[in-house]
């Protein structure tokens, strides 16, 4: 597919990703929801050449380490990021009460 972004022409071809229709289905708001699942998982590419504002870059991505954890440390992050949300709203909630008293 040909594109272009202020002037400056590319080709752009999208992933083909293979999807099966799930048995799932449900309302919303009086539309029919039908649920996808994919067949197999969406792999990046290991590199990206990239340019901002004329300067060229290379993001690597490597999707070995997001496969990688064992699951103590999923679990492990889990509960980390579940603990800095419950720091994050006892913070909110004490500014909120802070600000009514001043």
């Amino acid at each position: 597919m040909k594109l272009s972004y202020r002037g400056i022409s590319y080709d752009y071809n999208p992933p083909k990703v293979e999807a099966t229709e799930s048995k799932t289905v449900g309302k919303y708001r009086g539309l029919d929801w039908r649920f996808r699942n994919l067949k197999k998982p969406f792999v990046q590419q290991a590199t990206v050449d990239l340019k901002y504002r004329g300067a060229a870059y290379q993001a690597a991505i490597n999707p070995e380490v997001a496969t990688t954890l064992s699951t103590q440390d999923k679990a492990r992050y889990q509960m980390l990021n579940q603990e800095r949300a419950a720091l994050n709203r006892q913070r909110a909630m004490l500014n909120r009460a802070t600000a009514e008293l001043a």
